[in-house]
């Protein structure tokens, strides 16, 4: 499936692109050679392959919360421009 002059000038208008001649025969020859390489994998067997949301089987990898002391108040509180009984005092919304 090639794309025209006309599908490459609307896709520009919807992305507010002013494009000068060279540009949109350029940008044309761009989105055909994508369409290619992504119709390529129409050309798959993919019919044992499940669905997947990403390509390696990854699960968390952060590292487990380990509880520890809080920051003192005082230091939370050290640049605040204002505040009020221990909290941090902001303008009323």
């Amino acid at each position: 499936m090639a794309i025209n002059r006309d599908e490459v000038l609307y896709v520009a208008r919807l992305a507010r692109l002013a494009l000068s001649d060279e540009e949109i025969h350029r940008l044309g020859a761009q989105l055909n050679a994508i369409l290619e390489a992504v119709g390529k994998v129409s050309e798959l067997d993919l019919a044992d392959v499940e669905p997947t949301a990403h390509p390696l089987d990854l699960v968390n990898v952060w590292t487990d919360d380990e509880p520890r002391e809080s920051l003192p108040v005082e230091d939370a509180l050290a640049n605040a421009p204002d505040r009020e009984a221990g909290f941090f005092r902001v303008p009323p919304a």
